[in-house]
């Protein structure tokens, strides 16, 4: 069967999985019913333990699911020596659901799924080694990918049932209060680890520094904490922000950055109390400098910032120009430290962030959002998730979530190297085209047919030109030429929920 992004779903699947197909963004006003962990009573005198052996033979049994969080990005050491103990101990068949996979986690998870160790995974996505490995049918059941705001979304509803967490912090006392603003690896916001401490029926705090209790401000609680167990090192500072904070000399992203800011600043969005989320990356960096120029030069301050959070949001704050930063995700020292100094940094979680079935999330408040795209099809749908050779090598991240914006704005070059970003149809649709609002590249921008209110207030912009997306599309294929259509086998490796959790795409595996 297809759905209404025109892509077809194996109906074998979607009884067996019990999946709805996605038909549309519009969430609805439901009555959820949300789970509860189970919980261990404890006095907490003895919660540590003296290794990570011990604790995974206390805590980890086949048929699991078990769970880490990313914030540690590539700086992380505690997902590879857990994951070292639970191969050893030779226990199988378990679900492995982190908050997302990184490079560094690659070999080790590969690994495991060869020993049987891992039959499941869901994340929100993954890159490098383990993608291809994916993508190639080296996993027997597909992964599912949701957004962050959809993780937080199934494992209140059950549809992700952790047995045990294991969350690496920088600091706990010898209860379990932690946060993520002190000690030698900080990264600041606990974002998506508070929702695995909440839910997780177990949960084991892997720190190398333990604090005199009791240890304040707790992001995590002694109240959700079953075990604290000391370790030499929880990961390397200088990685965790590798790459993220890059100012951009690239002329083309340079451009493609002012033209974004002159589409900001000119649609009926940018106004006193205007709230915004820009991500990281050279360009998206370089956003946020011409975005504060403009609103100095215009006298206009922000509501909020929100998301994955970089030093440069975080000077905005300490200048006034933005009133509070809302904080899931740290990218870089400078904004955790921020949080640590700055009462008006709040860390959230992802639920608060962006789950759909809450009673409110900051993502429905935003009124401008810039994200970046692997591939934009002419329906406006966006591609984040697998490359042009049909190879997994991305994540969802928040983008679904915060595509919910009043004003989307989709930043891209229109070619990268001799292949296309402007297709006609993406490999995978992870965004649908009815979220995105406007498409920018250095050449021009597109601006979605449905939205008559920003044509107008952006068809005459100087020196930016406005095109169709067709337009770009045969400009982009002009440059390169029409790629060989990819083949791809009839097995399914991967599924793509939209943030509700119907499905909205597959991936299949990639035929040598």
């Amino acid at each position: 069967m297809k759905n209404s992004v025109n892509r077809e779903l194996p109906e074998e699947l979607l009884k067996r999985l019990s999946y709805e197909a996605f038909e549309t963004t519009e969430i609805g006003h439901p009555s959820i019913q949300r789970v509860a962990p189970t919980v261990h009573v404890s006095t907490g005198d003895d919660k540590v333990v003296d290794s990570i052996k011990e604790v995974v033979k206390n805590t980890v049994k086949d048929g699991m699911t078990i769970s880490f969080h990313h914030h540690f990005r590539n700086g992380d050491f505690v997902f590879n020596a857990v994951m070292r103990e639970i191969i050893d101990q030779g226990i199988k068949d378990l679900t492995l659901a982190p908050s997302s996979l990184t490079n560094v986690m690659n070999d080790m998870v590969i690994e495991a799924i060869k020993a049987g160790t891992v039959t499941n995974i869901t994340s929100s996505g993954m890159r490098g080694s383990l993608g291809d490995f994916v993508s190639h049918g080296g996993l027997e059941n597909p992964v599912i990918f949701r957004s962050h705001g959809n993780r937080a979304r199934a494992i209140e509803h059950g549809d992700i049932k952790i047995d045990v967490a294991f969350l690496g912090v920088p600091n706990a006392d010898r209860l379990g209060n932690a946060n993520g603003m002190e000690g030698d690896a900080v990264f600041g916001s606990l974002g998506y680890a508070l929702m695995d401490a909440q839910y997780a029926n177990t949960v084991v705090l892997l720190t190398d520094n333990i604090k005199p209790y009791p240890n304040t401000p707790a992001s995590i609680r002694q109240t959700q904490v079953d075990y604290v167990v000391k370790v030499d090192k929880v990961g390397d500072p200088e990685k965790i922000g590798s790459g993220a904070t890059r100012f951009t000399k690239d002329p083309k992203e340079l451009k493609i950055a002012s033209t974004v800011n002159d589409v900001i600043v000119n649609s009926p969005y940018f106004k006193d109390g205007f709230s915004f989320q820009t991500g990281s990356g050279g360009a998206a960096l370089a956003v946020t400098r011409y975005l504060r120029q403009a609103m100095i030069d215009n006298q206009i301050h922000a509501s909020f910032a929100l998301g994955g959070i970089t030093k440069p949001t975080t000077d905005l704050l300490n200048e006034g120009l933005i009133d509070r930063v809302m904080d899931v995700q740290d990218f870089d020292k400078g904004a955790a430290e921020s949080m640590h100094t700055n009462g008006k940094q709040q860390e959230i979680d992802a639920s608060w962030y962006a789950d759909p079935d809450n009673k409110g999330a900051m993502v429905d408040q935003l009124d401008v959002v810039i994200l970046s795209a692997l591939e934009i099809d002419t329906k406006f749908n966006v591609n984040v998730m697998s490359g042009s050779d049909g190879v997994i090598r991305g994540a969802i991240g928040g983008h679904q979530d915060a595509a919910t914006a009043k004003l989307t704005i989709i930043s891209a070059p229109l070619v990268r190297g001799r292949i296309a970003t402007v297709v006609p149809d993406v490999t995978t649709v992870v965004t649908p085209g009815e979220s995105v609002d406007v498409l920018v590249t250095e050449y021009g921008i597109a601006i979605n047919p449905n939205r008559k209110d920003l044509i107008s207030a952006l068809s005459s912009l100087p020196g930016v030109p406005v095109y169709s997306i067709e337009e770009l599309q045969k400009m982009a294929q002009d440059k390169v030429g029409e790629p060989k259509p990819l083949e791809f086998t009839d097995r399914t490796v991967a599924l793509i929920e939209y943030r509700d959790g119907t499905l909205i795409d597959t991936i299949r595996e990639v035929k040598d």
